[in-house]
Parts: structure tokens; sequence; C-alpha cells
């Protein structure tokens, strides 16, 4: 009885750690994360190499954080975001041992909620050689004197290091200046990206000395339109992506950047340029027509006009976004659903949307038509169970996430569809959908017989409970 009780407590086999390597092939990352909870060796299965790709470590300036520092210098490439930096004695010897042990490795560097000095950070940028994206965003403290890279000598240092740099984040930086953006882009020659997102620039006048821009030297107070157009001019050749969002740029600033001599972006972000007009959205469609991503969302003054234009004149979209785009209406979406190449598609916010005409465009037979992995219609209160049903139908073997946060009107039927026709679905948003039950989404119900074209289909369609 003694080995017998003995045999039954005996525990099972351990699985091989490649064996739940291959399992977790098969999760997202985020249910990975959850699944690395388990135990400590489905932890040690996860943190496969195979995995960690484009990951990023995300630690405080803390001596806590020397030892991890020293511990990642076992990677052969690394991202890094060091928050909370200052200039004490812990930030600066923090940054010292990110130069010596890390230099090398580190590809992408993000210095957010930081408070760093020029010193700290002119010691560290020579050593990173191989750094690709550089996050500078917010760093005041850093452009607030004016002095940055004023020394010839420590741009030649810098030069030598960032040759190679690809993507520049100066977003909401309030101290940013002609003199101290010319230094800085003039130590990366080979820019891709550009973010300039929330920086003062003057577009048109030059509030400090009280003439157009453009009529005097380079400005030791505020980012001109004559230097950024310098910029593009200079780096035509291998920027593609340029983030200028919540500026004060004008229609006829927008018209100079986009004509700038053999310059092709691929993408371009304009969010919350609240002076941009559909006008501005043609010239841009017309000066450049190989774009590959447009986001326009938060220019309150577009309409529907913008719609149409870029429908007609980027072929090649891909991701385009309109969030709280508050003028844009039905019109011109049936069209938009005809550039085939469209993949992403941002309509959240907009309380004109009912859908009606994106059905419209993907049932127009006989044209290409756009096959969406990602749609977003938080927001769009005008969305029924009807559009819902059909666009389920229309992107069911494309739509990988969809977003209804606080579609109010949307109801189990919905639910319902989605999970019938979306077999490739991988993110689903319903959050403040107060007419969809606990049923619905346990999916018990029995899904009625409609049709995308039935008016009715909220009051012909039956639903039934199943007991369980």
């Amino acid at each position: 009885m003694d080995d017998s009780d003995g045999e039954d407590c005996r525990e099972p086999p351990e699985l091989p750690l490649e064996i739940l390597v291959y399992i977790l092939r098969f999760l997202e990352a985020s249910d990975r994360r959850e699944a690395s909870l388990v135990c400590r060796r489905w932890f040690d299965a996860s943190q496969d190499l195979r995995f960690q790709k484009n990951v990023t470590f995300s630690f405080p300036a803390s001596a806590s954080s020397l030892e991890l520092i020293r511990g990642l210098s076992r990677k052969s490439r690394l991202s890094l975001k060091i928050s909370q930096l200052d200039g004490f004695s812990v930030s600066r010897s923090l940054l010292l041992e990110v130069g010596v042990h890390l230099g090398s490795r580190v590809e992408s560097l993000a210095l957010p909620g930081s408070s760093i000095t020029e010193a700290s950070l002119l010691a560290l940028l020579p050593r990173l050689t191989s750094l690709r994206r550089l996050d500078l965003r917010g760093l005041d403290s850093l452009f607030m004197s004016g002095a940055f890279l004023s020394r010839e000598e420590h741009r030649v240092q810098v030069r030598s290091a960032l040759i190679g740099l690809e993507e520049l984040d100066l977003s909401d930086l309030r101290y940013l200046s002609d003199l101290t953006f010319s230094r800085l882009t003039g130590c990366t020659p080979h820019l891709r990206r550009l973010s300039l997102a929330g920086c003062h620039i003057a577009f048109e006048f030059d509030p400090y000395r009280g003439c157009p821009v453009g009529a005097a030297e380079d400005s030791s107070a505020l980012l001109s339109l004559r230097n950024l157009k310098k910029l593009l001019t200079e780096q035509k050749s291998t920027l593609v992506a340029l983030d200028i969002s919540r500026t004060s740029i004008t229609p006829e600033s927008l018209r100079t950047i986009t004509q700038v001599q053999g310059l092709v972006l691929e993408e371009l972000c304009l969010q919350g340029c609240k002076e941009l007009t559909d006008y501005s959205v043609e010239i841009l469609v017309k000066h450049q027509p190989d774009l590959l991503k447009l986001d326009i969302s938060g220019c309150t003054e577009l309409t529907s006009r913008s719609v149409e234009a870029v429908a007609r004149g980027l072929k090649s979209l891909r991701h385009f976004s309109l969030s709280r785009a508050w003028r844009i209406t039905e019109k011109g979406l049936a069209e938009l659903l005809l550039v085939s190449s469209l993949r992403s598609l941002d309509l959240s916010e907009c309380p004109h949307i009912s859908g009606s005409e994106m059905v419209k465009g993907l049932q127009r037979p006989g044209s290409a038509r756009a096959k969406l992995e990602s749609l977003n219609l938080k927001s769009c209160t005008y969305i029924r169970d009807l559009a819902v049903f059909s666009l389920a139908q229309l992107l069911g073997d494309s739509l990988c996430e969809l977003d209804l946060t606080s579609c109010v009107n949307v109801t189990d039927l919905s639910v319902c569809a989605i999970a019938t026709y979306l077999q490739k679905l991988v993110v689903l948003r319903l959050g403040w959908c107060k007419e969809i039950s606990d049923w619905g989404l346990l999916g018990m119900m029995q899904n009625a017989q409609c049709e995308p074209g039935d008016e009715a289909v909220r009051t012909t369609a039956s639903c039934t409970e199943t007991n369980t």
C-alpha cells in the first residue's frame, strides 16, 4: 500500500524546454508574458532568444540600476529607456556605466522625464557608435541655454558616433532653436525619421524679431520654417518620415515643405494641426503621392473633401488616421475603401460615421478593394448592428484588430457576427458598449438568418439563450 501511494504521488515528468518554447511560439507577446508567470521553467522558456526581438530595457536612474547595466553587457544589441536622469552623481555614474559597458551595443536610446546636463550627454554620445535611434523628447534642460554642441570639438566627436543615426525624436522641446537644431542635425547626416511634434516652430512670422521668417539669420530663440526646409533639402535622399504634429503649421507652410525638390515622404504625421484646411491636403496629395502613412487626426477644419483627395491621389496608402476630425462625414469613404493597399483605418471619434459608405465601397463589384487589417470606430455612435454585420462579412479574410469602444448602439448581434466571420481577429475592444450582454460575449445565442442588406436586422433577428 505504501509503495502504491508513493507511485500516485510521483510528480509527472517536466516537458523539455524546447517543447515549451515551441508552444510559446503560437502566443502573442501579451499572452506569452502571462504564461511566463506559471512557474520558473515557463519563465525560462519565455526568455528564449527568438522572443527577444525589439525588446526595450526600461529603468530609472538609480544606484540599483548600475548592476543591471553590467548584466546587460552580455546582449549583442540593446534598446534602452532611462528615466529620471538629473545632474547628480548617481545619474552621471549611470551614464558613464552605459558608455563603458554597453556603448557599442546600444542601438536605441530614450531619455524621457529627465533633466540631464549637456556635459553628461556629451560624455555618453561619442561612445554610442551603433546608435540608430535617439529620443530626446522633452529634454528642455539640454537646450535651454542654447549652448548645446556650440564647440567644434564636441560636434566632431558626436558626428563620428552618430553618422549612422536614422531616427531622431525632438518632440516637445520648448527651447529648440535654429542654432541648436542645425548643430545637432549637422551631426546626423543620414536621418530617415524626424519628429518635431509639439515644438515651437515659427512658420511665417518671427515674434522675437518682428519680421517674416527667412528675412534674418538663424535664430537663437526658436526654430523657423526656413531652417526646417534647409534640413529637408540637405537630407532629402534619406528622409522618409516626418512628424510635425501639434504645431501651428499653416497651409502655405505645408505647401513649402511638400514642394521641397527631391523629397519623397513615405510617412507624414500632422496630428492636431488645427490650421490646416482641405486645400492643404489637396496640395499635400499632389506633391507627395507616394505616402504610405498619413495621420491628420485632430485637424478639426478638414471635411470629407480631404478624404476624397486622399482616395484619388494616394494609391499606395497603407495607414490612414482621421481620428477626431469632427467635420468628416460618410462622403468619400466608399472611394477610400477602393484603395487596395489600405491596411489600417482610424475613424475614431468621428461622430457622423455610420459605416454605410464603407460597406458600399467594399461591396463594389469588379474593383480592387482595401483589405483592412485594423479598423478603429471608437465613439462612432451612429454605428449599428447592420454596419458591423456587413463589415464583418466583407473583411472576414483580413481584419485582425477592431475597436468598437463606446459604439453604444451595437448589440449582441454584432458580437455574434464578429465571432462568426472575423476568424483572423486578434484584438477586439468593446468597452462602454452598453447594449452588449454577458450572453453575447459568451456566444450563447443563435445566429439569425439576416443579410447585410436587411434593413430590419435588429428587429427580425432572434437571440436564443442556451442553457449550459
